[in-house]
């Protein structure tokens, strides 16, 4: 058998950093990573080790940790995750705050969040804003499932549709249309680094702005007057969504940097 200390030494010489194995350690163990902290002489038996083992060589291999663990922390919740929805990313809690900005005051308004994967921007806005009504689409139904299981677990009540972006909407309107779509191109040399997770939720056409291209082209017919439409998107694509907004017929449009300062989020406003 090994120790906990000695679990930690393995996974250095398999190529993994300190804390992504103390996390991983931990899911094995069931324990926090102060218990580990404070217990690095506790011993695994033969199953922990074979499982830890098979964890540190997917980690090594580029598996998100999050897949490996099952679970991603994103605006203060704590999601269930799997291969079949991206990894929230902490880029995308600037999309969810400067949305919350705009619905601070409004009247049970109604928003839409388009491509949800797990789930994770809808839940983060219902989480802090209880009085809005929440909807939420996706053409993945394995995606949905995810989702709902995390709504079902936190206890947000949100809809979910199974829909290829406006194709199930209807004739719906919405106080608010906030999206993380597909934004990176095909043949993206960032790709390589992103292969575990799902394709179709990464990549949109030549330049990674197809989708984006239809969701600006179709927000008007699903917006109120003077609703809001944000939308997150690459580094280097800030200008390019910015310039659709506008030929789109939309105003007020800006642009938000991340937390690193990278443009990474740009809105207007339906006239």
């Amino acid at each position: 058998m090994i120790t906990v200390a000695e679990g930690l030494v393995q996974a250095r010489h398999a190529g993994v950093d300190r804390l992504d194995a103390q996390l991983l350690l931990g899911h094995v163990l069931g324990r926090s990573r102060s218990w580990l902290l404070a217990n690095d002489d506790a011993a695994l038996d033969a199953t922990q080790q074979q499982h830890l083992r098979q964890l540190l060589t997917r980690r090594a291999g580029g598996e998100p940790l999050a897949y490996l663990v099952g679970e991603k922390e994103f605006h203060g919740l704590t999601l269930q995750v799997s291969p079949a929805v991206l990894v929230p990313r902490p880029d995308t809690e600037t999309l969810v705050d400067w949305a919350l900005e705009l619905l601070r005051g409004a009247n049970d308004p109604q928003v839409l969040d388009m491509g949800t994967g797990s789930g994770a921007i809808a839940l983060a806005l219902k989480h802090a804003c209880p009085r809005a009504r929440v909807s939420a689409l996706d053409a993945s139904a394995e995606a949905l499932a995810v989702a709902r299981g995390n709504a079902k677990r936190l206890q947000l009540d949100i809809e979910l549709l199974q829909s290829d972006w406006w194709q199930g909407v209807g004739g719906r309107r919405f106080d608010m249309i906030v999206s993380n779509p597909p934004y990176i191109a095909e043949g993206d040399a960032h790709l390589a680094a992103l292969q575990h997770e799902p394709v179709q939720a990464l990549t949109s056409g030549v330049h990674g702005l197809d989708a984006l291209g239809q969701i600006i082209s179709g927000a008007s017919q699903h917006l109120n007057t003077g609703a809001w439409l944000l939308l997150e998107h690459g580094h280097d694509q800030a200008a390019a969504v910015a310039s659709l907004l506008v030929t789109a017929g939309f105003g007020e449009v800006t642009t938000r940097p991340d937390l690193s300062g990278t443009p990474r989020c740009t809105g207007g406003r339906r006239a």
